[in-house]
């Protein structure tokens, strides 16, 4: 039987094996299956505000979102879910777990600009015009 799990955790929080396995899976998906060379590793998982969520299937992630904490607001980003298990409702999961621990505080998201509904249905909404980051069209939203 699988077990699905959703995680939460601060970066001291996480175990090496977390931490190599939520990186792995960010380097994978952003780095290589989308072909964009950029810093992954950006400074950011490490801030004390900063929360990890992902879903866990049977020991293995199978999808992350990163929460940050900046001024009044958090940011939404990071949302990734390893391929053999995309279309499953694990990176939804994620985000409203993220939203119910955020609470009312306003929220940014910088989205692909193809997920533009998919974000709506969480209620963000367009906040900007449409730019590149690394050859991949995104849009930023707000909530």
């Amino acid at each position: 039987m699988t077990e699905v799990q959703v995680r939460v955790a601060s970066f001291a929080d996480l175990t090496t094996d977390q931490l190599y396995a939520v990186l792995r899976l960010r380097v994978d998906v952003f780095v290589v299956e989308q072909a964009c060379a950029y810093p992954e590793l950006d400074g950011r998982d490490t801030e004390p505000g900063t929360e990890h969520l992902w879903v866990d299937v049977d020991g293995e992630v199978a999808a992350y979102v990163r929460v940050l904490e900046e001024d009044s607001h958090a940011i939404i980003g990071r949302v990734v879910t390893v391929d053999g298990h995309r279309g499953r409702g694990y990176a939804a999961q994620l985000i409203r777990v993220a939203l119910e621990r955020i609470g009312n505080r306003p929220t940014r998201i910088g989205a692909q600009t193809h997920l533009e509904q998919w974000y709506a249905q969480f209620g963000f909404v367009r906040s900007g015009p449409d730019y590149d980051d690394d050859g991949i069209m995104h849009l930023p939203m707000v909530r």
